[in-house]
């Protein structure tokens, strides 16, 4: 007797060790908002799609719902990539955040331009930014809870609101409220955001809010606001932060943050080579910084749980980051919370402590 009591104990805590082992994100979350995570093909099998499922409840598709990859040309889409996304997130129970309908990058080459190779009038380019939405937005209707619709319009230059890309160019502002207006069409139960980064620096707040009001109140579709949250150990502030939530709030949105990472260098725009004095160690110094950068800001995301809907992280561990190459080529980073063996850090721990 006193050996199967031995045995049954020996087994519950087994078990209940093993429960604390896989608890992840999503548990520790799950009654504040969805944990998510920017996925590729080739994270969706092996240790990488171990950890995803561990950790999180939501996808986004880094790249493969982008209109260069998935609609190369006018008559012709990619869709075995980002079918392969959707589909894994069924099998999962996970949700689906879509990105993105109309960006400035990642364009296909056919999209301005005619036959003869002049720029199309804005009727054309309207016409195709409607096909490509609605056929995209159809294909993955009730699969995709959600869409950044429009990514990146608003200028980094603080003397203009919207930024001169040939969106712009070609057809004024209109582009904006027409690609919201496409998609909620399509399926009008999704959830709509306008997405952009270093929407916590203070002018470029302003300007992103100059631009959702001027929606809201046009009654354009527009749900939600995507932070882009592609950060470091050295900003934003905590009013920065909080100010960004609040201002943005306020129109009656709901926050997401859509593409979290905190990088342990300063923040810079602009490419260049490596130099000899550049330190790409993972020091414990900038190790610490990084945890409490990562409390903070996670303190502050439960804070507001009665607006933020979402929290996706741009990558799955320090393994492979699109900031080792961005924007210093060939110097690593070590910006999310497992490191490059999928295990977690010290701001794990910290994010999950409360």
């Amino acid at each position: 007797m006193k050996k199967i009591m031995l045995i049954c104990i020996t087994v519950f805590l087994s078990t209940t060790l093993f429960a604390q082992e896989i608890k992840g994100l999503k548990d520790y979350y799950a009654s504040y908002f969805p944990v998510g995570v920017a996925v590729s093909l080739r994270s969706l099998s092996g240790p990488d799609a171990q950890l995803i499922v561990q950790q999180f409840n939501s996808i986004t598709p880094e790249n493969d719902m982008k209109m260069g990859p998935i609609h190369p040309e006018e008559n012709r889409y990619n869709w075995a990539r980002a079918d392969s996304i959707v589909n894994f997130a069924q099998r999962h129970g996970m949700k689906v955040r879509g990105h993105c309908l109309c960006w400035h990058e990642q364009t296909p080459g056919w999209l301005f331009k005619d036959a003869a190779g002049n720029t199309v009038t804005k009727e054309v380019l309207l016409q195709r930014l409607k096909d490509h939405i609605t056929t995209v937005v159809n294909r993955y209707k009730g699969k995709v809870y959600a869409w950044d619709v429009v990514n990146e319009a608003v200028a980094d230059d603080s003397s203009h609101i919207y930024r001169n890309s040939l969106w712009y160019q070609i057809c004024g502002e209109d582009f904006i409220a027409k690609a919201f207006e496409y998609a909620h069409a399509a399926d009008p139960n999704a959830v709509l955001f306008y997405n952009d980064y270093n929407t916590e620096r203070p002018q470029k707040t302003e300007r992103v809010y100059q631009l959702l009001k001027k929606l809201v109140d046009a009654k354009v579709p527009v749900m939600g606001v995507g932070l882009q949250a592609h950060w470091s150990i050295y900003e934003p502030t905590e009013k920065e932060l909080r100010s960004t939530i609040e201002k943005l709030s306020s129109l009656g949105l709901k926050i997401q943050f859509t593409e979290l990472d905190i990088s342990v260098y300063p923040w810079e725009k602009n490419r260049r080579a490596k130099q000899a004095d550049d330190n790409d160690a993972f020091t414990p110094e900038r190790e610490q910084q990084q945890l409490e950068q990562y409390k903070k800001v996670f303190s502050i995301f439960r804070e507001y749980k009665n607006v933020i809907t979402g929290v996706t992280c741009w990558g799955i561990s320090d393994r492979n980051t699109w900031l080792d190459e961005y924007p210093v080529a060939g110097r690593k980073n070590y910006p999310m919370l497992f490191d490059r063996n999928g295990q977690p850090k010290k701001a794990f721990n910290a994010v999950v402590s409360f």
